[in-house]
């Protein structure tokens, strides 16, 4: 594993502090995380906590690679409230060959750090139409 990639010691509790509150929300949450192309440090794009789809497919780039850390309350098919935690790799097809190499070269040390349990991919806008069938 990479040794570029940064992470503040801010953006790490920051990050513990999210995975652990947002497991006792009734509803969707969602931070960006983007990389400082001159530091390689991965931090939150803003201080806002995203809390429906369409607000997050707002804030997103068209044409650069984030990473969404999202927290997604579903019910299992025997009855029971989950809130899984994953990883959202947005990278657009516009995205240029930089920032893709940038972002693809960080994204299992993310993944760690973050301490999600899943990874999707996310390449265009409508694919967050079906977000809750990709979370099962």
């Amino acid at each position: 594993m990479s040794n570029l990639y940064s992470f503040s010691t801010e953006t790490l509790t920051a990050l513990r502090k999210f995975r652990f509150g947002s497991a006792r929300v009734l509803s969707m949450q969602a931070i960006i995380y983007i990389i400082d192309k001159d530091t390689y440090e991965i931090r939150r794009q803003d201080d806002d906590i995203i809390d429906n789809v369409d607000e997050l497919v707002e804030e997103l780039p068209d044409n650069t690679p984030r990473y969404i850390v999202l927290s997604y309350p579903m019910k299992a098919s025997d009855g029971r409230l989950m809130t899984p935690l994953v990883l959202l790799y947005w990278i657009p097809p516009t995205s240029g060959q930089e920032s893709r190499m940038l972002y693809a070269g960080a994204v299992e040390q993310f993944r760690e750090k973050a301490g999600v349990s899943k990874l999707i991919k996310m390449e265009e806008e409508e694919d967050f139409e079906d977000l809750e069938d990709q979370l099962k």
